[in-house]
């Protein structure tokens, strides 16, 4: 029998189906070329979705239901509000350049979308094996479809191809490890599964060789080396306004499904998920910077800086515990989750500038196509070189904070490795800088290209809007953290006293 309470944790889920449904129908009477109404009616679904989880958020309820398969917590509140916003953001941003690549035509875009967000909220509420994976597949079949989105680009196509391949791979891997845990505990329920695993009645080297499986597919998830590559090809072959959406909000739900399965589900074994994490971290810091320097392709740069700034999210969520001891440091898991979330707020603004300079036939995702931006427009070359300061960890951008938190919080465990990793990522750090930096050198001080002596940039109210808005929240953020880092850490103690 399922009670009251049950309904009350997906109320935010019933009206996203709900909804999404009702555009996709709606839709079909549309029309409008440039799909106004649907726009609209999508933004207002959007915007009423993350005030609801506001709402649930401010509440600091923790409500299981449906057998303890979902559970509303504020953590989880806080990630689908910010996770809403954030596509939100995505369609305003996109909606000029789908229009011109007759991306509208069908308004598929804003059904996959939402469903893709629905895949989001499933990740983010699971506190069962299955509902996590899912929530899995519902985001990833249709991040699949929206790549492929553009039927006569044959980059798109091949992209999609690619992406559908390695995250079918991954997904095998991921549920292959919690068959394993399953195997092993008898239960798929996430707190159950830590009950069992912390009576230390199972051998270790099973539960060892599932948990190699489900780090796996959550580093696939994430975009980390050595499953990375999917990332710089669905980025550059994607289009714009896609890229823009795989690279924003499914990144709060992959940071979900992480703290969900090991910090929730699989603390016990936290000695070894820790030193997996510790690999896959150097090894991305190293390999995301590096790369990016040798790329021409400003998306392709951009998806190299994203595998590294995962490591950073990694580097937290390895600094939960420390060495030989079980004392659980949630500072560490809320200086990750306001990495991711501050991440997402800084790629938003970055893509919003790429799509605003696209214009139809042209792309304008070549780095040098950046040429001479301040000379043809100094207000969005301000927009972008804050977008690139902040993800360079400049201060007085909010990276630099969210850089400063990590290093905290791996410092704290006073671990001799720590500080040594901590030594690497600042390094790693300033190699990072130099591609970001000479992207502002070429928007402020070299002449522009032929391809980019484009003679108005036009951008219509709402997109200047939002852009001005999510730049002045780097800046904002960067100077008053206080209040975001307070919200992150309040979610994340919540969760750990579950």
């Amino acid at each position: 029998m399922v009670d009251k309470y049950s309904w009350f944790t997906v109320y935010p889920e019933i009206f996203l189906l709900v909804m999404t449904c009702f555009i996709a129908l709606f839709d079909l009477w549309v029309k409008d070329a440039q799909r106004q109404y649907t726009y609209v009616l999508t933004l207002l679904t959007l915007l009423t979705l993350s005030v609801l989880e506001g709402f649930y958020a401010v509440c600091d309820l923790t409500v299981y239901g449906f057998g303890n398969m979902v559970v509303n917590d504020p953590m989880g509140n806080w990630l689908k509000c910010f996770a809403a916003l954030a596509l939100m953001a995505t369609l305003v941003y996109g909606r000029p350049y789908a229009a011109d690549r007759k991306m509208l035509a069908g308004g598929e875009i804003f059904t996959l979308s939402l469903f893709s967000l629905l895949g989001m909220f499933v990740m983010i509420s699971g506190n069962h094996f299955l509902v996590i994976y899912l929530g899995i597949e519902l985001l990833t079949l249709s991040c699949y479809a929206l790549v492929a989105l553009r039927r006569d680009c044959a980059a798109s196509t091949e992209a999609a191809m690619k992406y559908f391949v390695l995250s079918a791979l991954a997904s095998g891997f991921l549920l292959y490890g919690l068959s394993m845990m399953y195997g092993a505990t008898g239960s798929l329920d996430v707190h159950e599964v830590f009950r069992i695993i912390s009576t230390g009645q199972i051998k270790h080297d099973v539960l060892v060789f599932g948990l190699v499986f489900v780090v796996s597919g959550l580093a696939f998830k994430l975009g980390v080396v050595p499953f990375h590559m999917w990332i710089p090809d669905v980025y550059q072959g994607a289009p714009t306004v896609i890229t823009l959406l795989i690279a924003g909000a499914p990144k709060l739900a992959a940071f979900a499904i992480v703290v969900r399965l090991l910090v929730e589900g699989m603390m016990p074994l936290v000695v070894d998920w820790q030193q997996m994490l510790m690999v896959l971290s150097i090894a991305s810091l190293a390999l995301g910077n590096f790369a990016a320097i040798a790329q021409t392709n400003f998306k392709r740069m951009l998806a190299y800086s994203t595998i590294s700034h995962m490591g950073f999210v990694l580097i937290g969520m390895m600094s939960g515990v420390v060495p030989g001891h079980l004392d659980i440091n949630g500072g560490a898991y809320s200086a990750s989750m306001f990495y991711v979330v501050t991440y997402v707020l800084t790629t938003l603004a970055a893509f919003g500038v790429i799509l605003l300079l696209a214009r139809q036939g042209f792309e304008s995702d070549d780095i040098v196509d950046f040429a001479g931006l301040n000379q043809r427009n100094p207000y969005y070359a301000g927009m972008m070189a804050i977008c690139l300061f902040s993800l360079a960890g400049i201060p007085p951008m909010v990276g630099f904070y969210a850089k400063l938190s990590v290093l905290q919080a791996l410092l704290a465990t006073g671990s001799v490795t720590h500080m040594a990793l901590a030594v690497f990522a600042v390094m790693m750090s300033l190699v990072g800088a130099f591609y970001y930096l000479r992207v502002v050198k070429l928007m402020y001080f070299d002449a522009p290209t032929i391809s980019s002596n484009m003679p108005v940039i036009f951008a219509s109210l709402d997109v200047r809007a939002v852009l001005t808005l999510n730049c002045s929240l780097l800046l904002v953020l960067g100077l008053l953290p206080g209040g975001l880092m307070s919200l992150c850490a309040r979610s994340v103690a919540q969760m750990l006293a579950k």
